[in-house]
């Protein structure tokens, strides 16, 4: 199954809670107030949230003005042009050996997306070893791995309450003495004791940094879409802390709420690069703007 089916298929709430709402606001026999005010409901009611919703209402009139639009038809393509410009930014490719940390708080799939990660590295052709360095959670490396075995590629665990840079270490030097492509660095998502995370991640970048200089190195946070408006204001936590390059949404077919894409881009101006929609282990997918606004607005 490609991604547009996949996307779909895991979009269908977010879908059916917006397509409905669009659906009426574009019946309307002009682009009146009442037109986008109806449209301002919808695109609300999906998470997108007031400060991207006001901004996508705002440039749709602009360029209806501008291209002399007249017809609710012509204004939705639009409309599907202005949510794709707004979340479609460019990723570089990545370039190898590449070290990407993995952060974000507890509860939102961190460590399943380690290993969802694993498995899509290895469908490409690289070689990959994970870094167990959430070494808080009870359980954590036994359940990364089974993740790690079910990809078919090697973990780097200590016991618990170990130090988490120096699980990084040990699995930086596994990765440079076997000329791995890729190292995932799954690391702990404590909040209540925020100094400390922060510390800790700010750590395991240092040695990132001093044992792989001039690698691909990416912080990457996980959301949990299920959250909504929630997930915007973790991002802010931890790109202060450790300047995030990108997120992954997890559990979007779980949501009516998957307009907080558009949220969390306007916002921070961040890319969404991998989108989970289900539970599998192919589950997790490389994010396409396109797919995914054809998907939710049809």
């Amino acid at each position: 199954m490609g991604f547009f089916s996949k996307i779909k298929e895991g979009l269908k709430k977010t879908k059916d809670n917006l397509s409905k709402k669009i659906f009426e606001a574009f019946k309307a026999k002009e682009l009146d107030d009442d037109f986008y005010d109806e449209l301002e409901v919808a695109l609300i009611s999906s998470d997108m949230g007031v400060v991207a919703t006001e901004q996508i209402i705002e440039d749709l009139k602009e360029s209806v003005f501008r291209k002399k639009i007249t017809s609710p038809e012509q204004a939705k393509g639009e409309l599907k042009r202005i949510l794709v410009e707004s979340i479609d930014f460019e990723v570089p490719e990545y370039e190898y050996p590449l070290v990407l940390l993995i952060a974000g708080i507890n509860g939102v799939g961190k460590t399943t997306a380690v290993g969802k990660l694993a498995n899509y590295f290895k469908s490409v052709g690289k070689s990959v070893v994970i870094a167990a360095a959430d070494t808080f959670r009870a359980a954590a490396s036994e359940q990364l791995e089974i993740w790690a075995e079910r990809a078919g590629v090697r973990i780097v665990k200590h016991s618990e309450g170990s130090d988490p840079a120096a699980v990084v270490f040990d699995a930086l030097a596994s990765a440079k003495a076997k000329g791995t492509d890729v190292v995932l660095v799954d690391t702990a998502g404590r909040l209540h004791n925020k100094k400390n995370l922060m510390a800790e991640l700010q750590k395991i970048n240092r040695v990132v940094e001093r044992e792989m200089p001039g690698c691909d190195h990416r912080n990457y946070i996980v959301l949990d879409a299920t959250t909504g408006q929630n997930a915007v204001n973790q991002v802010e936590i931890f790109d202060e802390a450790i300047d995030v390059d990108g997120i992954i949404l997890t559990k979007l077919d779980g949501t009516a709420k998957g307009g907080v894409v558009m949220a969390i881009s306007a916002e921070y101006e961040m890319p969404v690069v991998y989108v989970g929609v289900g539970e599998k282990i192919d589950d997790l997918l490389p994010f396409n703007a396109e797919e995914f606004v054809e998907a939710i607005v049809g």
